[in-house]
């Protein structure tokens, strides 16, 4: 089977530093896949190259058998992948509803995004409360909820999730981790970027682990897990 996405001998350079070095990664179809690894990795600027925001240097990445390589962020956007970024990224002058529109803005089926909208506020009831609201005003936790709720509203079929529980109490992450559960068994893939690699291998299927922007490791969540090398370098657990 042809996977979802597929990342080809992927190197991405900022001016004169190596950020990736010949990455290979792939994501099935309603998997959850985690990227883990320490600060500077290079975590999140494999989900800024399938985002369109960051052009590699060498390598290729496929979406659906085909590439996306050369394509513009909103071209990739509408092709059917989306960020929810790190730091959320969430408009602080506008609504909760208005940032939501705002996630929608690639589509025209008008009674199914107002269907969505009602989805998004049965997974995150607390921004039903709080609809008129500024973003800005919102909790830490709250933007994160409506980060992602943003990036759900635009119909992904890859949703990519950069360090979701990045500065949030221990009882929202839970919350957090909880609905990204519930949204996988509904049927979406994710691509799932984390700094907690105890959270992410527990919530995922498959797992790739970087070092210095290669490749050390990857497989079964589960067995890179219980990986000692993990262990000690991540979970703060010695062999």
């Amino acid at each position: 089977m042809t996977p979802l996405l597929e990342i080809k001998n992927l190197s991405v350079f900022y001016d004169a530093v190596q950020a990736l070095r010949g990455v290979n990664l792939q994501v099935s179809q309603g998997s959850v896949v985690c990227l883990i690894g320490a600060n500077g990795a290079g975590k999140s600027t494999v989900l800024r190259a399938v985002s369109g925001l960051k052009k590699p240097t060498l390598g290729d990445i496929y979406f659906n058998g085909e590439s996306i390589i050369r394509l513009r962020p909103e071209q990739i956007v509408r092709w059917g992948i989306v960020q929810s970024p790190e730091g959320r990224g969430i408009f602080p002058n506008l609504s909760i509803e208005e940032n939501l529109d705002l996630g929608a803005y690639v589509r025209q089926d008008y009674s199914e995004i107002k269907k969505d909208l009602e989805k998004m506020y049965e997974l995150f009831p607390r921004l039903k409360e709080r609809v008129k609201q500024l973003a800005g005003t919102l909790s830490g936790g709250e933007q994160q909820m409506l980060a992602m709720s943003r990036a759900l509203m635009a119909r992904p079929q890859l949703l990519l999730l950069d360090e979701p529980s990045l500065g949030l109490a221990p009882q929202m992450i839970e919350l957090i981790f909880e609905t990204i559960a519930k949204i996988n068994r509904d049927g979406m893939t994710i691509l799932l970027v984390e700094q907690n690699a105890q959270l992410a291998l527990e919530a995922s299927h498959y797992a790739y682990v970087l070092e210095t922007g290669s490749l050390l490791l990857e497989g079964e969540a589960s067995k890179v897990l219980s990986d000692p090398r993990v262990q000690e370098a991540y979970l703060g657990e010695t062999a």
